[in-house]
């Protein structure tokens, strides 16, 4: 195994043992949950928009899973502060994949963008354009 590979195995444990922006906001101006039925995990995804009503000020996640998911989604809270609305729905599977540093095998690769999933549709339903109960990677 090369170093770089296990440097970044070592950084999703780090993410995944001590997540950063766990938890939920006071103020969210939207929140969103989502679920991987094949696996179990499920995210809750709540951002709060700057006063533009544009920018991510600040975003925060619950949920249970995989190290995968979990640490992909400490990761992608980090990220997303400072993106506008725009920024995050152009996101993309190897943007979030990227992040994580280490190749996610197929089967792994819906742990890991669920995340991502959850807010993007949670924008998208705070700016009515979609209608989703519950964001699903299947």
């Amino acid at each position: 195994m090369s170093a770089g590979r296990d440097m970044y195995r070592q950084q999703i444990l780090d993410h995944y043992k001590n997540p950063r922006n766990y938890g939920e906001l006071d103020d969210p101006t939207f929140s969103h949950v989502g679920e991987n039925p094949l696996c179990g995990d499920e995210i809750r995804v709540e951002v709060k928009l700057d006063e533009d009503d544009e920018t991510i000020e600040y975003a925060a996640f619950t949920g249970d899973g995989c190290a995968i998911s979990q640490a992909s989604a400490s990761m992608l809270t980090d990220e997303l502060r400072g993106l506008t609305l725009k920024e995050l729905a152009a996101l993309d599977r190897e943007d979030v994949t990227d992040l994580l540093g280490v190749d996610v095998s197929p089967m792994r690769v819906k742990c890991a963008v669920l995340s991502e999933k959850v807010a993007q549709d949670g924008a998208a339903i705070y700016e009515g354009e979609k209608e989703v109960d519950v964001t699903k990677t299947e």
